[in-house]
Protein backbone atom coordinates (compact mmCIF):
# COMPACT_ATOMS: atom_id res chain seq x y z
CA UNK A 1 0.00 0.00 0.00
CA UNK A 2 2.80 2.58 0.85
CA UNK A 3 4.26 1.89 -3.01
CA UNK A 4 0.65 2.33 -4.11
CA UNK A 5 0.70 6.12 -2.81
CA UNK A 6 4.21 6.88 -3.31
CA UNK A 7 4.01 5.71 -6.68
CA UNK A 8 0.61 8.07 -7.02
CA UNK A 9 2.10 11.05 -5.53
CA UNK A 10 4.64 10.77 -7.57
CA UNK A 11 2.15 10.42 -10.67
CA UNK A 12 0.06 13.33 -9.65
CA UNK A 13 3.39 15.51 -9.02
CA UNK A 14 4.02 14.75 -12.56
CA UNK A 15 1.30 16.08 -13.84
CA UNK A 16 1.73 19.59 -12.26
CA UNK A 17 5.85 19.29 -13.08
CA UNK A 18 5.86 18.21 -16.94
CA UNK A 19 5.02 20.70 -19.63
CA UNK A 20 2.82 18.34 -21.51
CA UNK A 21 1.11 17.01 -18.94
CA UNK A 22 0.34 20.70 -17.07
CA UNK A 23 -0.80 21.61 -20.65
CA UNK A 24 -3.24 18.79 -21.07
CA UNK A 25 -4.60 18.94 -17.46
CA UNK A 26 -5.33 22.00 -16.85
CA UNK A 27 -4.27 25.17 -18.88
CA UNK A 28 -5.54 23.97 -22.66
CA UNK A 29 -8.90 22.75 -21.04
CA UNK A 30 -9.23 25.93 -18.68
CA UNK A 31 -8.04 28.23 -21.40
CA UNK A 32 -10.74 26.33 -23.73
CA UNK A 33 -13.35 27.13 -20.94
CA UNK A 34 -12.79 30.23 -20.99
CA UNK A 35 -12.87 31.19 -24.46
CA UNK A 36 -15.54 29.36 -24.89
CA UNK A 37 -17.58 31.13 -22.13
CA UNK A 38 -16.32 34.13 -23.74
CA UNK A 39 -17.34 33.96 -27.23
CA UNK A 40 -19.93 30.69 -27.84
CA UNK A 41 -22.40 31.98 -25.12
CA UNK A 42 -22.48 35.15 -27.22
CA UNK A 43 -23.09 33.65 -30.64
CA UNK A 44 -25.48 31.06 -29.59
CA UNK A 45 -26.68 32.14 -25.50
CA UNK A 46 -28.74 29.09 -25.91
CA UNK A 47 -25.29 27.26 -25.21
CA UNK A 48 -25.69 28.41 -21.26
CA UNK A 49 -28.25 25.92 -20.81
CA UNK A 50 -25.47 22.94 -21.48
CA UNK A 51 -22.01 24.68 -21.26
CA UNK A 52 -21.61 23.18 -17.70
CA UNK A 53 -21.23 19.41 -18.41
CA UNK A 54 -19.98 20.20 -22.15
CA UNK A 55 -17.28 21.35 -20.31
CA UNK A 56 -16.84 19.11 -17.79
CA UNK A 57 -16.87 16.21 -20.63
CA UNK A 58 -14.29 18.04 -22.56
CA UNK A 59 -11.83 18.25 -19.42
CA UNK A 60 -12.27 14.51 -18.81
CA UNK A 61 -11.80 13.64 -22.95
CA UNK A 62 -8.58 16.03 -22.75
CA UNK A 63 -7.03 14.80 -19.80
CA UNK A 64 -7.87 10.95 -20.39
CA UNK A 65 -7.51 10.92 -24.29
CA UNK A 66 -4.87 13.09 -25.39
CA UNK A 67 -2.85 13.77 -22.10
CA UNK A 68 -2.64 10.08 -20.59
CA UNK A 69 -2.12 7.56 -23.91
CA UNK A 70 1.29 9.11 -24.94
CA UNK A 71 3.06 8.62 -20.91
CA UNK A 72 2.25 4.98 -21.51
CA UNK A 73 3.19 4.53 -24.62
CA UNK A 74 6.89 6.50 -23.66
CA UNK A 75 7.31 4.66 -20.38
CA UNK A 76 7.27 1.25 -22.47
CA UNK A 77 8.98 2.72 -25.55
CA UNK A 78 12.01 3.37 -23.04
CA UNK A 79 12.12 -0.01 -21.13
CA UNK A 80 10.31 1.30 -17.79
CA UNK A 81 8.38 -1.36 -17.81
CA UNK A 82 11.06 -3.98 -17.48
CA UNK A 83 12.31 -2.85 -14.61
CA UNK A 84 8.50 -2.84 -13.08
CA UNK A 85 8.14 -6.33 -14.07
CA UNK A 86 11.34 -7.49 -12.89
CA UNK A 87 10.31 -6.06 -9.82
CA UNK A 88 7.13 -7.47 -9.55
CA UNK A 89 4.64 -4.27 -9.97
CA UNK A 90 1.30 -5.69 -11.57
CA UNK A 91 -0.23 -4.47 -15.07
CA UNK A 92 -2.83 -3.48 -12.51
CA UNK A 93 -0.71 -0.83 -10.59
CA UNK A 94 1.05 0.17 -13.75
CA UNK A 95 -2.31 1.09 -15.70
CA UNK A 96 -4.84 1.98 -12.61
CA UNK A 97 -1.84 4.80 -11.13
CA UNK A 98 -1.38 6.71 -13.81
CA UNK A 99 -5.56 6.87 -14.72
CA UNK A 100 -6.11 7.49 -10.74
CA UNK A 101 -3.85 10.37 -10.86
CA UNK A 102 -4.90 11.56 -14.14
CA UNK A 103 -8.48 11.38 -12.63
CA UNK A 104 -7.93 13.44 -9.79
CA UNK A 105 -6.71 16.45 -12.29
CA UNK A 106 -9.85 16.17 -14.05
CA UNK A 107 -12.12 16.70 -11.01
CA UNK A 108 -9.55 19.63 -9.92
CA UNK A 109 -10.86 21.02 -13.11
CA UNK A 110 -14.11 20.65 -13.33
CA UNK A 111 -14.64 21.71 -9.70
CA UNK A 112 -13.43 25.03 -10.71
CA UNK A 113 -15.72 24.95 -13.76
CA UNK A 114 -18.55 23.89 -11.80
CA UNK A 115 -18.39 26.82 -9.08
CA UNK A 116 -17.26 29.53 -11.80
CA UNK A 117 -19.49 28.65 -15.09
CA UNK A 118 -23.06 30.37 -13.38
CA UNK A 119 -21.14 33.56 -11.88
CA UNK A 120 -18.83 34.20 -14.78
CA UNK A 121 -20.86 32.96 -17.88
CA UNK A 122 -24.45 32.39 -16.80
CA UNK A 123 -24.67 29.02 -17.29
CA UNK A 124 -27.04 26.68 -16.19
CA UNK A 125 -26.46 25.16 -12.26
CA UNK A 126 -27.65 21.27 -12.24
CA UNK A 127 -31.20 20.55 -10.53
CA UNK A 128 -29.89 17.70 -9.29
CA UNK A 129 -26.22 18.13 -7.70
CA UNK A 130 -26.26 14.65 -6.56
CA UNK A 131 -26.88 12.92 -10.09
CA UNK A 132 -24.34 15.44 -11.63
CA UNK A 133 -21.62 14.02 -9.38
CA UNK A 134 -22.17 10.53 -10.19
CA UNK A 135 -22.36 10.99 -13.66
CA UNK A 136 -18.85 13.13 -13.50
CA UNK A 137 -17.44 9.97 -11.66
CA UNK A 138 -18.48 7.58 -14.17
CA UNK A 139 -17.69 10.02 -16.93
CA UNK A 140 -14.16 10.27 -15.99
CA UNK A 141 -13.44 6.72 -14.96
CA UNK A 142 -14.61 5.96 -18.90
CA UNK A 143 -12.56 8.49 -20.14
CA UNK A 144 -10.17 7.23 -18.64
CA UNK A 145 -9.93 3.66 -18.91
CA UNK A 146 -10.41 4.22 -23.00
CA UNK A 147 -6.94 6.57 -22.52
CA UNK A 148 -5.21 3.43 -20.55
CA UNK A 149 -6.64 0.96 -23.45
CA UNK A 150 -5.34 3.41 -26.59
CA UNK A 151 -1.74 3.49 -24.49
CA UNK A 152 -1.82 -0.18 -23.99
CA UNK A 153 -3.22 -0.26 -28.39
CA UNK A 154 -0.74 2.18 -29.26
CA UNK A 155 2.33 1.19 -30.67
CA UNK A 156 4.02 4.26 -31.33
CA UNK A 157 3.64 8.51 -30.83
CA UNK A 158 1.84 8.91 -34.19
CA UNK A 159 -1.14 5.49 -33.56
CA UNK A 160 -1.27 7.15 -30.20
CA UNK A 161 -2.12 10.45 -31.50
CA UNK A 162 -4.41 8.38 -34.61
CA UNK A 163 -6.25 6.50 -31.88
CA UNK A 164 -7.34 9.44 -29.54
CA UNK A 165 -7.97 11.79 -31.88
CA UNK A 166 -10.68 9.30 -33.63
CA UNK A 167 -12.80 9.84 -30.58
CA UNK A 168 -11.97 13.39 -29.80
CA UNK A 169 -12.78 15.04 -33.03
CA UNK A 170 -16.36 13.09 -33.54
CA UNK A 171 -17.04 13.79 -30.00
CA UNK A 172 -16.40 17.72 -30.07
CA UNK A 173 -18.46 17.98 -33.13
CA UNK A 174 -21.23 15.29 -32.59
CA UNK A 175 -21.05 14.51 -29.10
CA UNK A 176 -23.53 16.63 -28.11
CA UNK A 177 -20.94 19.24 -26.55
CA UNK A 178 -21.46 21.97 -29.00
CA UNK A 179 -24.37 21.26 -30.57
CA UNK A 180 -27.17 19.38 -28.85
CA UNK A 181 -28.08 15.65 -30.21
CA UNK A 182 -31.65 16.61 -30.89
CA UNK A 183 -30.65 19.14 -33.54
CA UNK A 184 -28.34 17.08 -35.34
CA UNK A 185 -29.92 14.72 -38.43
CA UNK A 186 -31.33 11.32 -37.68
CA UNK A 187 -29.07 9.66 -39.41
CA UNK A 188 -26.19 10.80 -37.83
CA UNK A 189 -27.52 10.07 -34.56
CA UNK A 190 -26.67 6.63 -34.41
CA UNK A 191 -22.93 7.06 -35.02
CA UNK A 192 -22.91 10.12 -32.14
CA UNK A 193 -24.42 7.47 -30.29
CA UNK A 194 -21.14 5.55 -30.21
CA UNK A 195 -19.64 8.49 -28.37
CA UNK A 196 -19.05 7.90 -24.79
CA UNK A 197 -19.23 11.81 -24.90
CA UNK A 198 -23.14 11.71 -26.35
CA UNK A 199 -24.28 9.00 -23.62
CA UNK A 200 -22.89 11.39 -20.92
CA UNK A 201 -24.25 14.44 -22.41
CA UNK A 202 -27.76 12.32 -21.99
CA UNK A 203 -27.15 11.33 -18.56
CA UNK A 204 -26.55 15.43 -17.69
CA UNK A 205 -28.87 16.46 -19.19
CA UNK A 206 -31.85 13.69 -18.37
CA UNK A 207 -30.90 12.95 -14.48
CA UNK A 208 -29.29 16.34 -13.12
CA UNK A 209 -30.77 18.84 -15.61
CA UNK A 210 -34.14 16.51 -15.62
CA UNK A 211 -34.73 17.49 -19.27
CA UNK A 212 -35.99 15.23 -22.53
CA UNK A 213 -33.28 12.90 -23.63
CA UNK A 214 -32.81 10.51 -26.84
CA UNK A 215 -32.35 7.96 -24.66
CA UNK A 216 -33.08 6.69 -20.98
CA UNK A 217 -30.87 8.56 -19.13
CA UNK A 218 -29.86 5.77 -16.75
CA UNK A 219 -29.25 3.59 -19.86
CA UNK A 220 -26.86 5.62 -20.48
CA UNK A 221 -24.71 6.03 -17.11
CA UNK A 222 -25.10 2.33 -17.54
CA UNK A 223 -23.48 2.07 -21.05
CA UNK A 224 -20.50 4.45 -19.29
CA UNK A 225 -19.85 2.19 -16.86
CA UNK A 226 -20.09 -1.40 -18.53
CA UNK A 227 -18.02 0.58 -21.25
CA UNK A 228 -15.32 1.64 -18.79
CA UNK A 229 -15.13 -1.82 -17.17
CA UNK A 230 -14.50 -3.40 -20.38
CA UNK A 231 -12.29 -0.90 -21.66
CA UNK A 232 -9.96 -1.14 -18.88
CA UNK A 233 -10.00 -4.98 -18.00
CA UNK A 234 -9.57 -5.49 -22.18
CA UNK A 235 -5.90 -2.77 -21.23
CA UNK A 236 -5.23 -4.84 -18.53
CA UNK A 237 -5.43 -8.16 -21.07
CA UNK A 238 -3.53 -6.53 -23.48
CA UNK A 239 -0.86 -5.03 -21.44
CA UNK A 240 2.61 -5.31 -22.82
CA UNK A 241 5.83 -4.80 -20.94
CA UNK A 242 8.15 -4.64 -23.84
CA UNK A 243 7.47 -2.63 -27.08
CA UNK A 244 10.37 -4.94 -28.71
CA UNK A 245 8.42 -8.37 -27.20
CA UNK A 246 6.93 -9.63 -30.50
CA UNK A 247 5.02 -12.32 -28.31
CA UNK A 248 1.58 -10.43 -26.52
CA UNK A 249 -1.05 -11.79 -25.30
CA UNK A 250 -4.20 -11.24 -27.30
CA UNK A 251 -4.50 -9.43 -30.19
CA UNK A 252 -4.85 -5.43 -30.32
CA UNK A 253 -7.63 -5.64 -32.77
CA UNK A 254 -9.51 -6.86 -29.48
CA UNK A 255 -9.96 -3.37 -27.96
CA UNK A 256 -12.44 -2.91 -30.70
CA UNK A 257 -14.87 -5.17 -28.10
CA UNK A 258 -14.78 -1.78 -25.84
CA UNK A 259 -17.26 -0.23 -28.45
CA UNK A 260 -20.14 -2.95 -27.96
CA UNK A 261 -21.96 -1.12 -24.83
CA UNK A 262 -21.92 1.67 -27.48
CA UNK A 263 -23.13 -0.39 -30.35
CA UNK A 264 -26.05 -1.40 -28.26
CA UNK A 265 -26.68 2.02 -27.00
CA UNK A 266 -26.74 3.56 -30.77
CA UNK A 267 -29.20 0.74 -31.32
CA UNK A 268 -31.72 2.21 -28.64
CA UNK A 269 -30.73 5.48 -29.44
CA UNK A 270 -32.16 5.01 -32.67
CA UNK A 271 -35.26 3.15 -31.56
CA UNK A 272 -36.31 5.71 -29.55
Amino acid sequence: MTAFINHFAFEFKTGLRNPTLLLMNYLFPLGFYALVGLVMTQINPTFTETMLPAMVVFVAMVSTLLGLPGPLVESREAGVYRSYKINGVPALSILSIPMLSTLFHVFIVAAIISFTCAPFFGGAVPENWGYFVLITLVTAFTFGAIGALIGVVATGARSTVLYSQLIFLPSMLLGGLMVPLDYLPGSVRFFSALLPAAQAMEAYLGLAYNQMTLINPLVSVGILLVGGILAFVLAIYLFNWDSRNDIRRGNPLMALLALIPYIVGAFLMGSG
